[in-house]
């Protein structure tokens, strides 16, 4: 049976309760709004179509290839490390790792970053390596603008801006190809299904074969079934790589040697403490060129580094610590936590390379894709951090070895600003996950 009467119209929906003025629109809110951190606080580029973003990638990379090529930027050779590069993976081409050579200190994974340009047989090593740095920094994009869809934050715009101010040594290291492991790892740990916390673990485990530090890409994973799941690609992923190169190459644990041996970086916070002493006199040590890096070499140098050693051994009890007492979980947690990780461990090391930077932008960037993120303020000081480590190398390289006033402000200042980031990642964390309320 039909109804031949057409039903009446159902009643409007009640009106939406009126603003009180001090609430801004949802999708108008600066995401970098924050208690301590407010879009007055900081100028963006606006999230904008996906075309502004890859036209600012393309002409920003362009930049970058452009200044490698003329390589004569400050103190220049910023290319020579792909020439190691090459070196190495003609070692690799007789099947070993590079046997007693005192500048190989990567773990055994970063073996195949070293290798790949191969498979591009056209191109000299050269390009292919260049090629292949600028495929993984556009995989980065991508995947942070995936992420940044909803166009609610600036994490894709953060990564394409940030990481020109570290001027064209990104394309020269193969630091960018071990962000995009971690990049990629945090991001699929972000999913909600067995697959993706597995697919997170995994590339978090492989990273840590090539460069160590994304395994700390793991160390805020919601406790129970993602943390069990992650972990445990994480373990399988590692070993099998460890096992497959060990049986095709000879040597891949002989870089624990070499890293054991390393002094005190003339870059790192200890470095700057010693250039300090010796620009007042008090310290009558002086600079060398060992393990493929300039150090300090003389008086409590050994004791420096001991400290150093001791101050991350700090920094990985407290990590453990903050596991256990976090109470509350945000979907930014996983992210903070990352990025507050690899800060600790940064800042404690006994060698700061400027590549470094290449790390914590990228991690900071993951943790702009999340509007939860406590990390705002921490990023904003990585943006000038970035840039001060370009003026330490290659603009000014010559002046930090020599210690003069100029090299001197440009490390302190840097350095400053790293330990600055890193004690603020370490309260925000604690505060959103621990304390009773943020401060």
């Amino acid at each position: 049976m039909t109804n031949d009467h057409p039903q009446s119209p159902p009643p409007p929906p009640p009106p939406p309760p009126p603003r009180t003025g001090t609430e801004p629109p949802a999708l108008t809110r600066s995401p970098f709004a924050s208690d301590t951190f407010t879009s007055a606080t900081f100028v963006t580029v606006g999230s904008g179509p996906l075309l502004a973003l890859a036209s600012v990638w393309l002409l920003t990379r362009v930049g970058m290839v452009l200044l490698l090529l003329r390589d004569s930027l400050g103190i220049g050779g910023v290319g020579r490390e792909v020439d190691l590069y090459h070196h190495w993976y003609g070692q690799f081409a007789q099947g070993t790792f590079p046997p007693g050579d005192v500048t190989w200190q990567y773990p055994p994974g970063a073996g195949l970053v070293i290798m790949s340009p191969g498979i591009l047989p056209w191109l000299t090593y050269f390009q292919a390596f260049v090629a292949l740095a600028l495929l993984a920094d556009a995989v980065i994009a991508c995947a942070l603008a995936r992420a940044d869809s909803a166009r609610l934050t600036h994490g894709a715009w953060f990564w394409v801006c940030g990481l020109p101010l570290l001027l064209h040594l990104p394309l020269a290291r193969y630091d960018v190809q071990t962000t995009a492991l971690a990049v990629l790892a945090l991001l699929a740990l972000g999913g909600r299904s067995t697959a993706a916390h597995l697919l997170g673990g995994a590339l978090a485990g492989i990273g840590a074969m090539v460069k160590v530090w994304p395994v700390l890409t793991l160390i805020g994973t919601p406790r129970g079934r993602t943390t069990k799941e992650a972990w445990t690609a994480a373990v399988v992923a590692a070993v099998a790589l460890l096992a497959t190169l060990a049986l095709f190459f000879s040597g891949p644990l002989g870089f624990l040697r070499q890293q054991g041996d390393r002094g005190i970086q003339i870059e790192s916070l200890g470095g700057t403490a010693l250039a300090l002493a010796q620009a007042t006199g008090a310290w009558p040590g002086r600079v060398e060129f060992r393990y493929g890096a300039f150090e300090y070499v003389g008086p409590y140098v050994s004791s420096i580094g001991h400290l150093a050693l001791l101050l991350t051994v700090i920094a990985f009890g407290w990590l453990l610590l903050w596991r256990l007492q976090a109470r509350r979980w945000t979907p930014a947690t996983p992210l903070d936590a990352a990025l507050t990780a690899v800060l600790l461990f940064t800042a404690t090391s006994r060698v700061i390379s400027p590549q470094y930077m290449i790390w914590l932008l990228g991690l900071a960037a993951v943790c702009l894709t999340c509007r939860d993120t406590v990390m705002r303020p921490v990023a904003l000081l990585l943006l000038p951090a970035a840039a001060l480590s370009s003026l330490a190398y290659p603009v000014l390289y010559d002046q930090v070895i020599e210690g003069t006033a100029q090299g001197l402000t440009v490390m302190v200042l840097r350095n400053a600003l790293l330990l600055a980031a890193a004690l603020l990642a370490a309260r925000r964390l604690w505060t959103s996950t621990v304390a009773t309320t943020v401060e």
